[in-house]
């Protein structure tokens, strides 16, 4: 807890005014986008709220972590861990030792965390075991694949919690089922379409014109925006082939944009597969340009999970290159179609949206761009 002395202009009293101190944590590029909007509202109370921002490294392309960090309006991080690169005992290690240290040096009141990275579960445990105050925001999401390391995360970190904050009715249904307290429990909306909202507003008032990806919209009347980074599609040899060579038919009938993760590049590398000539491949995009691209799309092909509820709240059809999803309102009420990863069921779905004409898509209860303000009045009454 922070105190500051005020002196009473009329009365000249002292008054002693406490603010609580929040560590917020980011680690990868997906968490910019969540945290972005907690910051903002934090922000609108300064008397009773404070904030340091912890980056641990765990993504750690400075050049694209600096345009993120432009882009949505996130001051410079107070510190960067060094969370980068190992297996994930080693990157855990590493991103606990350094923030335990962190936070006995700055003494947080709470500390809260976003989504379901190495760098969520790690500081998660640090501040349980400091025993602070854990906020976890994105709660109760399962995939119920145990395979997934980010299930893992999700399902340690949710139950050392003391306060969770859930994006869709699945999640609370989850964490009531898995034993916890409804009083612990807040369904609060996505902060992702919060970050989405706000930034497609600034998007319309800029000149688009600066994106190199405009002028290969101009020149597409149609195309596909595919997405691929999860390790259990890009390390998997056979998996990936299979994906690639249906990209590859689709492009036939479609022009395929491609924007390449670091990751995936290094498993295209070593498979040595061409991509068809209709496949246009990328470097990775800032979120903005990224944004601009992707909203357009006839489709969206990815294996990314905050990718399946963005495209729900702008209504972009998107298929998702996995078995299971984590966010099954996506699919239950969104734009969402959830088909795995081999050749012929990818062709037969790209295929039948192509030949809908008129996609009907519900927007999530909460899904409003008000989620960041229902937490921060949760943690402003706790």
């Amino acid at each position: 807890m922070l105190f500051h002395i005020y002196i009473h202009q009329k009365s000249n009293q002292i008054i002693l005014m406490s603010k609580k101190l929040i560590t917020l944590v980011v680690g990868a590029r997906p968490n910019f986008m969540k945290i972005a909007p907690i910051i903002r509202e934090i922000e609108n109370f300064p008397d009773e709220l404070e904030y340091r921002l912890i980056h641990t490294g765990q993504h750690s392309n400075k050049k694209m972590n600096d345009v993120f960090l432009k882009e949505l309006g996130i001051p410079e991080p107070d510190i960067f861990l060094n969370g980068y690169g190992g297996t994930h005992a080693e990157q855990t290690a590493r991103i606990m030792i350094d923030f335990e240290t962190d936070c006995i040096q700055n003494k947080p009141d709470i500390v809260l965390v976003v989504g379901d990275v190495n760098s969520t579960l790690a500081c998660s445990i640090v501040a349980k075991k400091l025993f602070l105050k854990l906020v976890h925001v994105e709660a109760g999401l399962r995939s119920f694949d145990r395979n997934m390391p980010e299930e893992i995360n999700r399902i340690i970190t949710d139950s050392i919690s003391d306060l969770l904050f859930a994006t869709e009715p699945d999640g609370v249904s989850n964490l009531l089922k898995e034993g916890h307290s409804k009083k612990t429990i807040h369904y609060v909306g996505n902060v992702m379409i919060d970050n989405l909202i706000y930034q497609e507003k600034k998007l319309n008032q800029i000149d688009n014109s600066v994106f190199k990806t405009n002028d290969l919209k101009k020149n597409l009347n149609q195309f596909i925006v595919l997405t691929m980074h999860r390790p259990s599609n890009v390390d998997d040899a056979e998996k990936l082939i299979q994906i690639l060579k249906a990209v590859n038919k689709i492009s036939e009938t479609i022009p395929v944009i491609f924007p390449i993760h670091p990751r995936t590049r290094l498993s295209l590398q070593k498979i040595n597969f061409e991509l068809g000539a209709n496949v246009i491949c990328l470097e990775p995009l800032p979120y903005m340009e990224f944004l601009n691209l992707w909203r357009d799309a006839t489709i969206v092909l990815t294996d990314s999970g905050g990718l399946q509820e963005e495209t729900t709240a702008l209504r972009v059809p998107c298929i998702t290159l996995r078995e299971n999803t984590e966010r099954p309102i996506t699919v239950e009420e969104g734009s969402n179609n959830l088909v795995g990863t081999k050749y012929i069921d990818i062709i037969q779905n790209v295929d039948a949206l192509l030949k809908k004409n008129v996609q009907n898509y519900n927007l999530p209860k909460y899904w409003d761009g008000l989620a960041s303000k229902r937490i921060v009045k949760v943690l402003l009454e706790n």
